[in-house]
């Protein structure tokens, strides 16, 4: 059955989290086995072992496919997009703070791919903006319903948060507030009002 949609956007050249059409054009595939586990899955400190396989990834097209699917997955055993396991494990280690635009735009497009805690948060943000309900966000970052709505009254706190301190010392700050106020009253989540004390503003004054 074929559907009829407007929908011309181009497809991200980014891959989803379940697609693995990428590893028909890398350049291991159809290696022997045995070759593989020796030059990919090598003996500790085995330097030709290691020199012949990053060879093999630095001219191979689907190398950054290969490493972010290894990031994705927790492989953390052999080379994986010309990395060996030792290279990639500060990558690991900070792989829920990355913040990649192209998975954030992906992930708007509708896209299944792995997103870190910073790209999840900065979906949500842009979700709020753009008056998404948290049933929405719920569907396409296929989470918990409960867990979308705590999700989009972080993002609005966040948000008004953000526009008071920007104009707070500006001539403009009760229009900000006012502004404020009015997002939150026509948001899908409510946001109460939050009063800026004297010690508060002398502090971000010291911080500043």
């Amino acid at each position: 059955m074929r559907y009829i949609t407007t929908n011309d956007t181009p497809a991200p050249t980014l891959r989803g989290i379940a697609d693995h059409s990428w590893q028909a054009r890398g350049l291991c595939r159809g290696m022997p086995a045995k070759d593989i586990d020796e030059l990919f899955f090598h003996a500790a400190r085995d330097r030709a072992a290691i020199d012949e396989a990053k060879a093999i990834c630095g001219r191979c097209p689907v190398k950054k496919a290969c490493f972010d699917y290894a990031l994705d997955n927790e492989l953390r055993h052999g080379i994986w997009g010309g990395l060996t396991e030792t290279e990639r494990r500060p990558w690991h280690a900070k792989v829920n703070k990355r913040l990649d635009y192209s998975r954030v735009k992906a992930a708007f497009e509708g896209r299944d791919v792995h997103l870190s805690d910073a790209e999840r948060e900065a979906v949500t943000r842009h979700a709020y903006a753009r008056g998404w309900s948290p049933e929405r966000l719920a569907y396409a970052l296929k989470l918990d319903l409960d867990w979308a709505r705590d999700l989009m009254r972080n993002a609005a706190h966040a948000v008004a948060d953000r526009d008071r301190y920007w104009g707070l010392y500006g001539e403009d700050a009760t229009t900000d507030d006012e502004h404020a106020e009015d997002d939150a009253g026509t948001s899908p989540v409510q946001v109460p009002r939050q009063v800026h004390t004297h010690a508060l503003i002398a502090a971000l004054r010291k911080a500043a």
